[in-house]
This record gives structure tokens, sequence and C-alpha cells, in this order.
């Protein structure tokens, strides 16, 4: 995305300009809310032209969507270089399942990291198995092995980097080149990068996929989903959005939009507070091991050094000699995080997790227990001195 002058915008001015034609904000600042079921035509022959043309952008029923939605799913691939196009849904697991969905069809196989998030790992082991789908999962540290497991009936490789729970970073280009070297689709979950901090279409992606919900929207208030396609991926995936009857409301595109907005100064702001947090609980006692991706004992930290422009806010700790009362008791008292699912809000979060049980392919290297941090945009001193009295509950829980 460049200026008039073809210079290239910084990320602050891309994701405060994207999506803001003028056609759909009529000079209002914000393309307003334009709410739809029924699209009225003047005469029966205007009627059937509208239905004989492809309708990418033009009012022709409310399921295909208003200015308010194209403006958000522009805005998105705006911010993917080299993009076709963007789809939007009502949740990122949405967005998960028409991406898989447009991609494999009976009898086909998916490759699937075993860190993947838990949704995302149930779809392949109910909905796609039910559907006569295969589904294997590999290695997340795998990177250019992969082609050992590309077999005959291999259709798809889904990653997602950082991996949920234990932030495992995978090697993306040589995943990717070796899917392209077979025909083999790559799909990417890349909510906790975002495309500021991995351009997923410009590493070869043919489809990035984001829980809107987290970073994008930034509240806590929306569910929204989106995915966006490399070049030759876009119709597919829209038709099979189309088939499957999915559309995001309008009213929460314009939160969508809203939140984009303000995406690059959030994320800064995250990325700052989660690296000194990170830091000062690798010194404490307590702690058995930290997975933030940018820390070196992070699986794959050479990965993200190579690959990413940034981190995020999310990241995990494991405790040592660690009971679930004594975890328990470190969460219970935090007075500045949540306890609660999702994350990539303003508020931060702490949440117990239990990663093990979701793994088939792969064991952890600590088996510690563990507990994932959200971190908001608080000042990082107050969280940093919550958690310190959280651990010292621990250490009385223990003792």
């Amino acid at each position: 995305m460049s200026d008039k002058d073809g210079h290239p915008k910084g990320d602050a001015t891309r994701v405060v300009s994207a999506g803001r034609r003028p056609e759909w904000t009529q000079g209002i600042v914000n393309a307003p809310v334009w709410r739809a079921s029924t699209i009225l035509y003047g005469s029966v022959a205007e009627l059937r032209a509208a239905g004989g043309r492809d309708t990418h952008h033009r009012l022709f029923y409310g399921r295909r969507g208003t200015p308010t939605q194209w403006s958000l799913a522009d805005a998105l691939t705006d911010l993917e270089p080299g993009a076709e196009a963007t789809f939007l849904y009502p949740s990122g697991v949405a967005a998960i399942a028409a991406a898989l969905l447009s991609v494999l069809s009976p009898g086909d196989e998916l490759l699937l990291p075993d860190s993947a998030y838990d949704p995302t790992r149930s779809m392949g082991t109910g909905l796609l198995k039910r559907m006569g789908i295969a589904t294997r999962f590999y290695d997340p540290l795998i990177g250019a092995g992969i082609a050992d497991l590309i077999g005959d009936k291999t259709r798809a490789i889904l990653m997602e980097s950082p991996g949920s729970l234990t932030f495992e970073v995978q090697d993306i280009p040589a995943i990717v080149a070796a899917a392209k070297a077979r025909g083999i689709v790559t799909l990417l979950d890349n909510t906790w990068a975002t495309p500021l901090f991995f351009p997923a279409i410009e590493r070869g992606i043919d489809l990035s996929i984001l829980a809107c919900t987290k970073y994008i929207v930034g509240h806590s208030d929306v569910m929204l989903g989106s995915v966006t396609a490399a070049p030759g991926h876009f119709a597919k995936l829209r038709d099979t959005s189309f088939q499957l009857g999915q559309i995001a409301s309008p009213d929460d595109c314009w939160l969508g939009s809203r939140g984009l907005r303000t995406l690059a100064i959030r994320l800064a702001q995250h990325q700052s507070s989660a690296l000194k947090i990170a830091h000062w609980l690798k010194e404490q006692p307590e702690v058995a091991a930290v997975f933030h991706p940018a820390l070196p004992d992070c699986p794959g930290h050479e990965l993200f050094l190579r690959d990413f422009k940034g981190s995020t806010g999310l990241f995990s700790f494991t405790l040592k000699d660690a009971t679930e009362d004594a975890r328990s008791a470190l969460i219970d008292g935090l007075e500045h995080f949540g306890i609660g699912y999702s994350w990539g809000g303003f508020e931060s979060l702490a949440l117990p997790v239990d990663p093990a049980r979701y793994r088939t392919a792969t064991k952890r290297r600590d088996p510690g227990l563990l507990v994932r941090l959200q971190i908001g945009i608080e000042d990082p001193d107050d969280l940093i001195a919550d958690l310190d009295a959280g651990l010292e509950r621990f250490r009385t829980a223990l003792a």
C-alpha cells in the first residue's frame, strides 16, 4: 500500500487509511453502518441483470454485504501485500472452517500442527473426519521435514505460528516451499502476529486467517473473523463461504474497522509491556520457563528473529513444583488480570492451561503447570506488582 506518489506507507498510516474509499464513506471519516437484507431494484430487467453479474462490492442481497463490510474487508486486504481479497466471518472459528472447506474434499488429507488452537484440532477430528477428510498432526518444529509427510492425498497444510499455549515458532518459508513443490495449499492462522508483524501473503501463504475478535477489534466486545486470499484462491473461498451462508454483521464490521485504526499503536504497547513482563518472570525463582517467541529459549526463537517484525502480548510460563491449588491461588487473587478466554483486548488476562491433553504427535518439552498471560495496555509496572503478589500466594500455597 503506497501513497499517491508511490512511497510505501508506514504501518500506522496503513491502518488509519485502509478501506476508506470515498464511495463507501461519502465524506464521513468512517464508513457508516449499512444494514440490509432486501435490496430493491427499479425493474425486473435490473433485478435479472444484477443476478447475472459478479456481486463482489455490488449491492445485491444483504448476505452478499454492504459498504460497511466491504470497507473492513478491503482494509484487511490492503494490510497483506500481494493479496487478492478478503472474506469476513462471524468468528475466527467460522473463518478457519470456511478456509478449510474451500480447499478440502472427501478423501483428502490435511496436515495440522500439534500445537494448534483446540477448536482447529476439534475441526480436524470432528467435522472434517465426518466428511471423510483425514487429519494428520505434525510436530510444529518439523520445518522442511514436512515434505516427508506429504502424501498422494494431502491437499492442504495449516500452520499456526506461534502455536497456541506453548508458542512454538514454525519455519513457514520451509513449509511453504515444500507445499508449493507438490501443489499443496497453505493456510496460516496469523492471529497472534497480525499482518503488521508477519505479512503472510507476501511470504507465500495462500490463505491467511485472523480471529479479528482479538487484535483487530481490540476491545473484547465483538466476535469476528477473516480470511485473506492470495491471487487465484479467493473465488473458491468466496463461493464456499456464500454456499455456507456466511456473513459478518455490519455492526460488528463497523466495530472491527474502528478497532483497526488503532492497531499499530496498540500492538506497540502490547509488545513493549509483554516483553518487560516476560523478562521479569524469567528472573523469578518460582518460574521454570517462559514461552515468549522473542526470548532465546522459546522453541523456534531463531525463526522468529528471521521472519517476524515484532511480537505481541500473548505468551505463557510454567511454574516450578506447582500444584493445581497453588496455580489457582496465584491466578485467583490477581487484581489487574481477568480470568477468561480470548485475548487481544485492552485488558490483561490470566488463564490456567494444560496443553498436554491436546497433543498427539509430540510431547511438551516442559511438563510443568502452565499459565497463559494476555498483556493488555495497563501500566506494566502495575501488572508486575500484581504478578509478584500472585507468586507470593503461590509460595504460601506450596508451603
